[in-house]
C-alpha cells in the first residue's frame, strides 16, 4: 500500500509519522523535503521508548517531482552521540527510490535497538530533490539496565560455598566511555578464575581452569575481540563455555579456542561480581579499575542479575548500583577528510591563552591547531588523548594526557582576518592562503574531538553546527566515526596491521610473502622453479603450498644438468645395529624431518618423482614369518599406516625381490628369511635389480616419507639386522605441465567454490587459437568472479563484491591466440585487484576505502566456461593454481566428455627453457626463445659476460613492454580508483677487487634514481632518491666485503611499494620508476642533480646475465651491436666471469622509511639467521650456500 504520512501504528510493525526536518517544508504534497540551501540535511525520527528496528520502506514526496535515491541511517538512544549503521564494518548504504511512489522495502541486515533514528539523503532527485515518506519495520524492545559509576558493583552470590560447573552461559550488553574497567569476575580458592574486563578499548576474557601451581605450566587462557569499544555504544557480548571448549561474541564477531591446562571444569566460591572484583572485607574497596558505564539484559547462567537486583534478592547484592542509564554524553565532532577544519573566534586582548581538548585519530601527523603534534606522544593509537595548549610569558608549553608539559618551539598560529581574531582546528581554509597557514603542514587533521575549552570556556559544537558560532568545513558533528580498520587484521601469514585514518597497511617483514595483504609468496614452490632460472646446488627457501598456510622452509637443491633434486634430510642417516627385538616387542625407529609433516606431504604431492633408500643388513633374522607370511618387521607411512613392501616392490606384497627375480640364493626360504651365506657375517637381499644387493628404494609416493621402522626378529643366539633410511629425494613439477584440452562446444568442469572471501589468487597458461572464450566462473547470490579472453588480444577480469561489477581488461600489443602458451595471473584482495598476462604491465585496481570486502560465492567454480554454457573455452589450459593450491587438470578430464588429458605440441615437460626463456611451438619440435632472457643458446643456458674497464659504461634506454588497459565500474564513485603499479626485476653478477664502485645505476628522465653502489669497505649501498620533495636516502644490508674477487649476485624485484631485499642470489628495493626510463651500467654520465659520490665511482671487474624486466642490456651491447638502444663507451670485452663458480650468498633484510606519512616502521634490519648443510648425492657433495630465512617489505612513495 501507499505509505501514508499519517499511517497509524500497526502491532508488531510501528509506523512513524513523517514530519518536517529542521528546515521548512517545501510547498506540495505530505512528506519531508529539506530546504533548498540545506547543503547537509537529514530526517530524524523519535520513537519514544527503545525499540528494536528490523526493516524500513521509503517514497518520495507525495504528488512531487521529490524522492532521495541513495541514503543512510544513524541511531542513537540519547539523540546525541549518533552511530552510523554498518553492516559487516562497511557503512551501508540503501538504494533509495526512482518516482515519487513507488516503495522501497529493505529488510536490514541486521536490527537495531533504538530510541532515535536519523536518514541522512545522500542523492535527490535529479529534477526535484530529495523528499521522503517513510515508514519502520519492528518492534518494541524490553530490558533491564544498571548504571555503574566506577565505584559500584552487583554481586551475585552463591546458595552453596563454591560452585563447580562444565557449563556456563553469560550473556550482557555494555556501553563505556572508559577504555578500561572490569565488566565480570569470579575466583575460586584453588586458582580457578574467570575475567571479562576492558583494556584500552579491547574486551579481553581471561580464563583457567586449572590449580593456581599450574599456571606457570600454560593453564591460563586470554583471547580479546574488538577495539574502541569506549565509543558509548551498545556492544552485546556472550560467553558459552561447555568443559574445555569457549565460543567468545562481541557484536558479530566470534571466536572458537579451547582452554589451556587439564582441568575441564570452572569452581568459584561464594560469588561472582559484576562491574568491579571487591577485595573481601573492604567494602568500596577494589582490585581493578572498575567498569563506567551501563550494563543491559546481564544473564549468567540463566539467572537475569539486574532483574534480581532491581527486586532485592538476598542473592544479589547491589552497591552504588542505580538501574537507569546516565546520559551525560560529550558532543565529539569527526574531522572526516585531510581538508576538514573548524574556525573558533578567540580574544586577543588577554595576557595568557589555553587551549585544551581531547583528540582520537590514526594519523602519524596530523595538523591540529597549526602544529604538528610530536609522533613520540604516540597519540595516534586511535585511543582519546588529552592535549593541551598554554601561551604565557612569550612562551609555549605542550601537555598530552598526564605528562609534563613541554616547551614548543612552533607557535600557535592565531590569524587575524577581515578585522577578527580566529583559531583554526584541523585543515588550512582556501580563505586564509596567503597568511601563512598553508605551509604548516601538508594534511590536516582527521579523527575526532570532543571537550574543546578555549580559556578555560566550553566550545559549544552543536552552535557551530547551526551556524551560530565561529565556521567549518567536511566535518561530522554529534559522532566519532573512527574505525579500527586491523581488528580483525585482514594481513595474512603474520603480517602486521597497521593503518592510517582510511587506510589500513600490512607491514610483511620478515612473512616470506608480499603483496598490498602479505597474500603473495616472495618464494619459489620448489627446487625444480630455482633450477630454471639457472641457479646453482645449494640451501634455498622454497613455499610448497604458494599462498597457502604453510610457511615458507629450508631445503637442499641439488641441481644437475637434466633435473633438480629437492634433498630432506632427518635425524639419523648412519647404519643402526638391532639385537633382542621379538614381534611383542619389537625395535623401534621413529624418523623426525628437516621438514614439518604438512610440508613433507605438499612436497611429495607435487614432485614428478620421490624415492627413500633403505639399506637392510641381517643375519638369523626374517621378515615374514615362513609358514604363514605373518610380518616380523614392518614401516609406517606418513599417514600412520603400516607397510610391509620393501624397496622394489608395489604395495602389498609381502615378498623379497629375490622372490620376483627368482634369484633367490635358497629359493625355499625366499618368503621370510635373508639369503643364507657361510662365508659373509651380513647377507643381503631387498633391491630389484639383475643382481642380488642390500638396498632398496621406495617410490610409491602416497607412502612417503617413511615415519617409523620396525625391527622385530633379532632376539635368537647369533641374530643381528643392521638398517639404514636415506634422505627423501624429490625432483620435478607434477602440476607445471598437467594440462587439459577443450575441444568441443561449451563444455567445462565442476569445481567446487572457490574459497575466496577475503583474498583469491588464480593463475595457470593457455594456448588457444579462438578469439574468445570464458577461462573460468564462480558465482554467489550477488557476488562473482569471471576471467575470460574477450578478444584475441585481450583478458578480462571481471568481479563484484557487493559495490558494483569491477571490469578490469589488459589487452596485449601481439595477439594472444597464436597457438602459443601465455601466461594468466589474477589476485583479489581487500585493497586491490590484479590481472597480469606473460610479462606485460599489470593492471590493478584499489578498493574504495569504505566498500565491501567480503567475495561471497557459493556455487560450483565452471572451468572453461559458464553456467550458462555461454562462450565456453577452446584450447588448453594447464599449471591451474587456485589459492596455491594446484588443480589436477588431467585426472578431471579423464571423466568429462569433450576434454582430453594433456595438450597437442611439443613443449611439454621435456622441453626445457632456462633464465626466462620461453618455449616456442614449432611444426615438428620446439624452440627456446631467447630474447627477452639474459642467457643464450639452444636452452638459454648460456650466460653473457663482459669485463669492464675504469673507463667502460653501458647506457641502455629503454620502454619497457607496453600494455594497455581500463578499469572499469558500474557505479561512478570518488572513493574508487584506478592505480597503475609497474614491477621491476632486476637481476645481475657481479666480480670485482676494486672499491667503491657503481654496480647499477636506473634514472628517469624526472631526476628519480636509484643506485646501487659498494662503499669503500666492500659493503653494498643502495641510495634512491624517489621524491622530489626530499632528498637522498640510503639502504646498507649488513654483509660483509663483496669486493673480495668472488661472484655475487644481486636480485631486485619490486611490486608496486612492496619490495623485498637480499644481497646474494635475491635483493630486492623499492623505485618508482617511470615506464620510460634508462640504466647506466656501471660507469655513469654527468648529471648535475646525482650526488657526487656516484657521479666520481666507476668499475672494474666482470659483470654477468645482466636482467632489467624483459630487457638484456649487457647482452644487447656484447651481441646486438645494431640496437639503438645501447651506448657503449671505453673498452668491453667478453669474459667467463666466473659464472661455473659456486657464488657466495648472503641476505639481509631492511625496511625503507615511508614516505607516506606512515610513521618511521621497522627501519632497522631484521636478525640474521645463517643455515648451513651438506648433502651427499650421487657420490658428489653438493656445495652449501649460506642464506637467510627472513625477508622483509618495503614501503614508499
Amino acid at each position: 500500500k501507499a505509505l501514508s504520512p499519517h499511517a497509524a501504528p500497526r502491532a508488531p510493525v510501528m509506523a512513524t509519522h513523517c514530519s518536517p526536518s529542521r528546515n521548512s517544508p517545501s510547498a506540495g504534497g505530505g512528506g519531508w523535503s529539506p530546504a533548498p540551501e540545506d547543503q547537509q540535511p537529514w530526517l530524524q525520527l523519535t520513537l519514544r521508548d527503545r525499540l528494536e528496528v528490523t526493516a524500513i520502506s521509503t517514497q518520495g514526496r507525495w504528488g512531487s517531482e521529490h524522492w532521495v535515491r541513495r541514503y543512510q541511517l544513524l541511531y542513537s538512544d540519547t539523540g546525541h552521540n549518533w552511530r552510523q549503521y554498518r553492516h559487516e564494518s562497511v557503512l551501508w548504504t540503501f538504494t533509495g527510490n526512482r518516482d515519487a511512489d513507488s516503495e522501497i522495502h529493505h529488510k536490514l541486515p541486521h536490527s537495531i535497538r533504538t530510541r532515535f533514528l536519523r536518514l541522512v539523503p545522500l542523492q535527490g532527485s535529479p529534477r526535484g530533490g530529495a523528499g521522503l515518506r517513510v515508514e519502520l519495520y519492528g518492534c518494541a524492545y524490553k530490558s533491564d539496565v544498571a548504571d555503574f559509576d566506577g565505584r559500584s558493583a552487583l554481586l551475585y552470590r552463591f546458595n552453596q560455598k563454591s560452585m563447580s560447573t562444565a557449563k556456563d552461559v553469560i550473556s550482557l550488553r555494555f556501553r563505556s566511555q572508559q577504555a578500561e574497567g572490569v565488566l565480570v569476575h569470579g575466583a575460586g580458592q584453588k586458582g580457578d578464575f574467570i575475567t571479562l574486563e576492558l583494556q584500552q578499548g579491547k574486551l579481553v576474557l581471561q580464563l583457567n581452569l586449572d590449580d593456581a601451581k599450574l599456571l606457570s605450566r600454560g593453564g591460563l587462557t586470554s583471547v580479546s575481540l574488538g577495539s574502541l569499544l569506549d565509543d558509548d555504544h551498545w556492544h552485546s557480548v556472550l560467553i558459552e563455555r561447555f568443559n574445555k571448549q569457549v565460543n567468545f561474541t562481541l557484536d558479530h564477531h566470534t571466536q572458537h579456542f579451547r582452554t589451556q591446562g587439564q582441568e575441564d571444569t570452572l569452581e568459584l566460591d561464594y560469588e561472582i561480581s559484576f562491574g568491579g572484583i571487591p577485595l573481601p572485607g573492604k567494602p568500596g574497596t577494589f582490585l581493578k579499575e572498575n567498569f563506567h558505564g551501563c550494563l543491559e539484559n546481564l544473564y549468567c547462567n540463566g539467572v537475569n542479575v539486574i532483574d534480581q537486583a532491581k527486586r532485592r534478592k538476598p542473592q544479589i547484592f547491589s552497591g552504588n548500583v542505580t538501574f537507569q542509564c546516565s546520559e551525560t554524553q560529550p558532543v565529539a565532532v569527526t574531522f572526516h577528510s585531510s581538508d576538514s577544519f573548524l574556525i573558533l573566534p578567540i580574544n586577543l586582548g588577554m595576557e595568557t591563552f589555553s587551549l585544551r581538548l581531547q583528540i582520537r585519530t590514526w594519523n602519524a601527523e596530523s595538523l591540529i591547531f597549526h602544529t604538528i603534534i610530536p609522533v613520540g606522544s604516540r597519540i595516534n593509537d586511535g585511543q582519546w588523548h588529552s592535549v593541551g595548549l598554554d601561551i604565557k610569558d612569550q612562551q609555549i608549553f605542550l601537555s598530552v594526557d598526564r605528562q609534563r608539559p613541554v616547551s614548543a618551539d612552533i607557535g600557535l598560529r592565531v590569524i587575524s582576518h577581515k578585522n577578527s581574531a580566529m583559531l583554526t582546528l584541523g585543515g588550512c581554509p582556501e580563505s586564509l592562503n596567503g597568511t601563512g597557514c598553508e605551509s604548516c603542514s601538508p594534511m590536516g587533521f582527521q579523527g575526532c574531538m570532543r571537550l574543546i575549552f578555549v580559556n578555560n570556556h566550553p566550545v559549544d559544537l552543536l552552535q557551530v553546527q547551526q551556524g551560530m558560532l565561529g565556521n567549518y568545513n567536511q566535518l561530522d558533528f554529534d559522532v566519532c566515526s573512527i574505525q579500527d580498520r586491523c581488528t580483525p587484521s585482514f594481513c595474512e601469514h603474520g603480517g602486521q596491521c597497521y593503518q592510517s585514518w582510511s587506510q589500513l597497511y600490512c607491514n610483511c617483514s620478515g612473512t616470506g610473502y608480499t603483496g598490498a595483504t602479505c597474500h603473495n609468496p616472495i618464494y619459489r614452490q620448489s627446487c625444480e622453479a630455482y633450477w630454471k632460472t639457472g641457479r646453482p646446488s645449494g640451501t634455498y627457501s622454497i613455499d610448497v603450498d604458494g599462498s597457502g598456510p604453510l610457511e615458507p622452509t629450508l631445503v637442499n637443491c641439488s641441481m644437475t644438468v637434466d633435473r633438480a633434486w629437492t634433498v630432506v634430510s632427518h635425524n639419523q642417516t648412519q647404519l643402526i645395529k638391532v639385537r633382542g627385538s621379538t614381534l611383542q616387542s619389537p625395535y623401534t625407529w621413529t624418523l623426525n624431518y628437516t621438514l614439518p609433516l604438512n610440508h613433507l606431504r605438499n612436497l611429495v604431492t607435487t614432485s614428478d618423482h620421490c624415492q627413500q633408500e633403505v639399506v637392510y643388513h641381517c643375519r638369523r633374522s626374517r621378515l615374514f614369518d615362513n609358514w604363514d607370511g605373518t610380518p616380523l618387521s614392518w614401516w609406517v607411512d606418513r599417514d600412520g599406516e603400516k607397510r610391509t613392501y620393501w624397496g622394489g616392490f608395489l604395495p602389498g606384497v609381502q615378498q623379497c625381490s629375490c622372490s620376483l627375480e627368482g634369484n633367490c640364493m635358497d629359493m625355499n626360504y625366499f618368503f621370510g628369511k635373508c639369503n643364507k651365506m657361510k662365508v659373509r657375517r651380513y647377507l643381503f637381499f631387498l633391491y630389484l635389480l639383475p643382481r642380488v644387493n642390500d638396498t632398496g628404494l621406495l617410490s610409491y609416493k602416497d607412502h612417503l616419507p617413511m615415519k617409523e621402522i620396525f625391527i622385530g626378529d633379532t632376539n635368537r643366539t647369533d641374530s643381528e639386522a643392521a638398517f639404514q633410511i636415506g634422505l627423501l629425494l624429490c625432483h620435478g613439477d607434477r602440476y607445471l605441465w598437467n594440462s587439459a584440452s577443450f575441444y568441443q562446444g561449451p563444455l567445462y568442469f565442476h569445481i567446487p567454490s572457490l574459497q575466496s572471501d577475503l583474498s583469491v589468487d588464480i593463475s595457470f597458461y593457455f594456448k588457444t587459437s579462438s578469439s574468445s572464450g570464458v577461462f573460468l566462473e564462480n558465482k554467489g547470490q550477488q557476488d562473482f568472479i569471471r576471467l575470460e579472453l574477450s578478444s584475441p588480444s585481450s583478458v578480462t577480469f571481471i568481479f563484484d563484491v557487493g559495490d558494483g561489477p569491477i571490469n578490469l581488461t589488459l589487452m596485449s600489443p601481439e595477439p594472444l591466440n597464436d597457438r602459443q602458451w601465455h601466461y594468466v595471473q589474477v589476485d583479489r584482495n581487500v585493497k586491490e585487484a590484479l590481472l597480469q598476462v606473460d610479462n606485460l604491465t599489470p593492471q590493478i585496481y584499489g578498493a574504495p576505502h569504505e566498500g565491501h570486502v567480503h567475495l561471497q560465492l557459493s556455487t560450483t567454480l565452471f572451468l572453461g566456461g559458464t553456467a550458462s554454457r555461454q562462450r565456453g573455452f577452446q584450447g588448453c589450459l594447464r599449471a591451474l593454481t587456485l589459492n596455491g593450491l594446484s588443480l589436477d587438470l588431467e585426472e578431471r578430464a579423464k571423466t568429462t566428455p569433450g576434454v582430453s588429458v594433456g595438450c597437442p605440441g611439443h613443449c611439454n615437460s621435456d622441453s626445457v627453457c632456462l633464465n626466462q626463456g620461453r618455449c616456442v611451438e614449432e611444426r615438428n619440435s620446439y624452440a627456446c626463445d631467447c630474447s627477452h632472457s639474459a642467457h643464450t643458446g639452444p636452452h638459454c643456458r648460456t650466460a653473457v659476460s663482459a669485463a669492464f674497464e675504469s673507463s667502460s659504461s653501458v647506457t641502455f634506454n629503454f620502454e619497457e613492454r607496453s600494455s594497455r588497459g581500463r578499469s572499469e565500474s558500474s557505479k561512478p564513485s570518488p572513493a574508487r580508483t584506478e592505480v597503475r603499479r609497474t614491477r621491476d626485476r632486476i637481476t645481475f653478477g657481479f666480480m670485482t677487487r676494486h672499491a667503491p664502485a657503481v654496480l647499477l645505476l636506473a634514472q628517469t628522465h624526472t631526476q628519480r634514481y636509484m643506485a646501487i653502489l659498494l662503499a669503500k669497505n666492500g659493503s653494498l649501498h643502495i641510495k634512491y632518491h624517489l621524491d622530489q620533495g626530499r632528498g637522498s636516502d640510503m639502504f646498507s644490508p649488513k654483509c660483509s666485503n663483496l669486493a673480495n674477487e668472488q661472484l655475487h649476485w644481486i636480485h631486485l624485484n619490486r611490486e608496486g611499494l612492496d619490495v623485498s631485499v637480499q644481497v646474494g642470489y635475491f635483493l630486492s628495493i623499492v623505485s618508482n620508476a617511470t615506464s620510460q626510463h634508462s640504466a647506466h651500467i656501471f660507469c655513469v654520465a654527468e648529471a648535475d642533480f646525482l650526488d657526487p659520490e656516484i657521479t666520481r665511482a666507476g668499475f672494474i671487474g666482470c659483470l654477468t646475465s645482466v636482467q632489467y624486466n624483459e630487457a638484456a642490456p649487457l647482452k644487447d651491447a656484447l651481441l646486438n651491436h645494431r640496437s639503438s638502444r645501447v651506448r657503449v663507451s671505453g673498452r668491453l670485452s667478453e669474459s667467463s666471469c666466473g659464472t661455473h663458480s659456486t657464488p657466495n650468498v648472503f641476505s639481509t633484510t631492511h625496511s625503507l622509511p615511508d614516505q607516506a606519512g606512515k610513521g618511521n616502521r621497522a627501519k632497522e634490519p631484521l636478525k640474521e639467521a645463517a643455515h648451513n648443510e651438506s648433502a651427499l648425492i650421487g657420490g658428489e657433495a653438493a656445495p652449501v650456500v649460506e642464506r637467510d630465512r627472513s625477508e622483509v617489505t618495503l614501503k614508499l612513495t
